[in-house]
């Protein structure tokens, strides 16, 4: 069974640091690129950035100053690492998957296959 679990997500305050955790399970992680979006209240699906097997990850101008991805191919497992994080980044958090042969890049939404169900961060001032 493909799974796809996100944790780490809380109640933070403005300023403050975090970091979401995504493990993957059934798959050969090496030959899937991999992603976070986030969702907030009343808006689209925002893609935060992606990462594929090479390691270099793809960060959204919006967050790239404060928001970093990395992942871990033996612990199959993707990151989100949250520094300064404002209101506005409020939302709920979720990593994404699909077999690309581990390339990552210009990939839809609807492409990816593989979703957690999400973790909800919520920051306040």
């Amino acid at each position: 069974q493909v799974l796809a679990v996100e944790s780490g997500g809380g109640s933070v305050q403005t300023g403050e640091s975090l970091r979401l955790s995504c493990e993957i399970v059934g798959v050969i992680y090496s030959q899937y690129c991999t992603a976070w979006f986030r969702q907030a209240p009343g808006k689209e699906y925002e893609e935060i950035g992606f990462i594929g097997d090479n390691g270099h990850a793809t960060v959204a101008d919006s967050v790239k100053d404060r928001f970093s991805i990395s992942r871990d191919n033996a612990k199959k497992s993707l990151y989100l690492q949250m520094d300064s994080v404002q209101p506005e980044d409020t939302a709920m958090y979720y990593c994404a998957s699909v077999r690309t042969g581990g390339w990552c890049g210009g990939l839809r939404r609807d492409q990816y296959k593989i979703w957690g169900k999400g973790t909800q961060v919520t920051v306040s001032s």
